[in-house]
């Protein structure tokens, strides 16, 4: 059986009384493509908050690979290979598209520390290679010397996720993914994700159900800040409390 990657156990989250978070326990294990749904005001952006560090929960415990990084903050889990995007594309829209990679994969490189760097200088260092490579696996190493202003929204987000990916993650965690696509770029950025579930361990946010019920190994659904069901996706999506709380009691099963 694949190693346990990330484990949270009685994870809780107030915020003002609001319980967002309930006693939530979770697990992924190496090389699984987890998706988590829900109706709006379910926990799920919160619980993936808590994932990734934005949050402390109030209560509860977070392991990674067995070491407890509950407290631990965003960047030190960045160190340990959490990588995740947002909801909103994060992207400069003045700079070009090489030149945003670079910007965050020195973030994350202790040899540059705080001191100053100038663009022009690092776009000849040796991190540009590990930035291709990212954009290459994606499919828009071609449009490296961009202004990200000219690109669309579907190969913002494409730039988002080749980002993530120069910082070497072992757990990648898209959020919503496909929020704001036409038609074609849901199927381009589906056929990415595709691509990195044979090398990567994956949690996705989503909610456009239908287009990743065939992608993900295992659905978790929240509702009022509790997992209410997880396992397999089409059994998962056609569970009589699934369907009551996110589709209606007279929708049908997909």
């Amino acid at each position: 059986m694949a190693e346990v990657v990330i484990t949270t156990k009685g994870v809780t989250k107030q915020f003002d009384g609001l319980v967002a978070a309930n006693n939530v326990d979770f697990e992924i294990r190496d090389g699984d493509t987890v998706g988590i749904i829900g109706p709006n005001g379910a926990g799920k952006s919160t619980f993936f908050n808590l994932l990734t560090g934005l949050y402390i929960p109030d209560s509860g415990s977070i392991t990674y690979r067995g070491r407890d990084i509950t407290q631990m903050p965003p960047y030190n889990r960045v160190d340990l290979g959490i990588v995740r995007t947002f909801q909103l594309v994060s992207v400069f829209d003045t700079l070009t598209v090489i030149e945003n990679m670079m910007l965050a994969r020195i973030r994350f490189d202790k040899t540059y520390g705080k001191s100053r760097f100038f663009l022009r200088k690092l776009l000849k260092s040796r991190e540009v290679e590990g930035c291709l490579k990212a954009l290459d696996t994606i499919g828009i190493a071609d449009m490296s010397d961009v202004q990200v202003s000219d690109l669309p929204y579907g190969k913002k987000r494409e730039l988002e996720i080749a980002i993530a990916l120069s910082m070497d993650p072992k757990l990648l965690l898209l959020d919503e993914p496909l929020a704001g696509m036409s038609i074609v770029e849901i199927t381009e950025i589906m056929d990415i994700i595709r691509g990195l579930k044979s090398t990567l361990t994956i949690v996705l946010v989503e909610h456009k159900i239908s287009k990743i019920l065939d992608l993900v190994d295992t659905l978790y659904v929240m509702h009022e800040g509790r997992i209410i069901r997880s396992g397999e996706p089409n059994a998962v999506i056609c569970d009589p409390a699934v369907k009551e709380c996110y589709f209606g009691k007279d929708n049908v099963c997909y």
